[in-house]
């Protein structure tokens, strides 16, 4: 609906990303919900600690720690998201400009590109995680095992480069 003092010619149209959304074999909503969750923890959490230092001159412990294991979470939720989705960062001069052919090369290399990446920091970061189990590292504010921190990176990378590969292998049944 268009107002009357709004000429619709100025209007940009916003499309709905939800509409877009290509059809997966793990619904994308894995992702959104646990980016709603996270956001949400975040918010309460420094909201707790704002008022726990305003009305008390102290904060609490935890939340710097929790907070950028939380914010690490976050951003690979979202990147996970983000792959599902092909809103992954690149070039679009060399992405979309081309033949039709070459265009679909590019996106399954791409996709390719980010599985091998994401794989790879799977594998490397799983070895981290043995390591602080092994060696019973904890964490530097509240003294928690660092295993618990450092477990979800493997998980979470490993769901990217899974991400990517479906991808992949959307781009390449496209006509």
């Amino acid at each position: 609906m268009h107002s009357l003092h709004e000429p619709s010619h100025l209007l940009i149209e916003v499309p709905d990303p939800a509409a877009q959304d290509e059809i997966t074999v793990v619904p994308l909503k894995i992702e959104d919900w646990l980016t709603v969750i996270v956001m949400g923890l975040l918010a309460l959490i420094t909201f707790a600690n704002v008022l726990v230092r305003y009305f008390t001159s102290q904060s609490f412990a935890w939340t710097e720690e929790f907070s950028v294991f939380l914010m690490m979470v976050l951003a690979l939720v979202a990147g996970s998201a983000a792959v599902a989705r092909n809103r992954h960062i690149r070039i679009e001069f060399f992405a979309d400009g081309g033949l039709p052919v070459r265009q679909r090369a590019l996106a399954r290399f791409g996709a390719l590109m980010v599985a091998v990446l994401f794989a790879l920091l799977a594998v490397l970061s799983a070895r981290m995680v043995y390591d602080d189990f092994q060696y019973g590292e904890t964490s530097p504010g509240i003294g928690v095992p660092q295993w618990w921190y450092s477990m979800w990176l493997p998980i979470l990378a490993t769901a990217i480069s899974l991400r990517a590969l479906g991808l992949c292998i959307r781009r390449g049944r496209r006509a």
